[in-house]
């Protein structure tokens, strides 16, 4: 069995703070006539939130075609029983499941323009992690892979 292998990193094409509470890309259900409907309520301000980050953040580049590696910390609050003397992980159904928060995240970079697809996506740095000085939401960079 062989170690992961981190690839080269380039340029960064994107890097941007989201303030909101991160929100998981839950399962769809159909409505009839085709339609699917977003279980989750919060999945669309999310993703707004980060389309406006990403508005606001800078100068914004066309839409980047090749191999991305993309480093997402999510940030959430602690809970008010979360003990105060000692790290506590954001480990409950609340802050929601790494992989479906990196779902909706990614749809919003799509969205946003910085990609063409999450298809793109070939190494994943996340984390989940409570802040207590600092606004819930997310860190996210885009570099691009040599």
């Amino acid at each position: 069995m062989s170690a992961i292998a981190v690839f080269p990193a380039g340029p960064v094409i994107a890097s941007f703070s989201v303030r909101g509470r991160p929100a998981p890309q839950g399962s769809k259900r159909h409505v009839g006539n085709g339609i699917m409907v977003e279980s989750s309520k919060r999945v669309g301000p999310w993703r707004e939130a980060v389309k406006a980050a990403f508005a606001t953040a800078g100068p914004q580049a066309p839409r980047f075609g090749g191999p991305v590696r993309v480093t997402v910390e999510f940030l959430f609050d602690p809970p008010k029983s979360a003990p105060k003397k000692r790290k506590h992980w954001p480990t409950t159904r609340s802050s929601g499941d790494i992989e479906k928060l990196l779902r909706s995240t990614f749809d919003a970079l799509v969205d946003s323009g910085i990609l063409l697809d999450d298809a793109q996506i070939v190494e994943v740095i996340a984390k989940k992690t409570h802040v207590v000085f600092e606004v819930p939401g997310a860190n996210i960079i885009v570099e691009e892979v040599q």
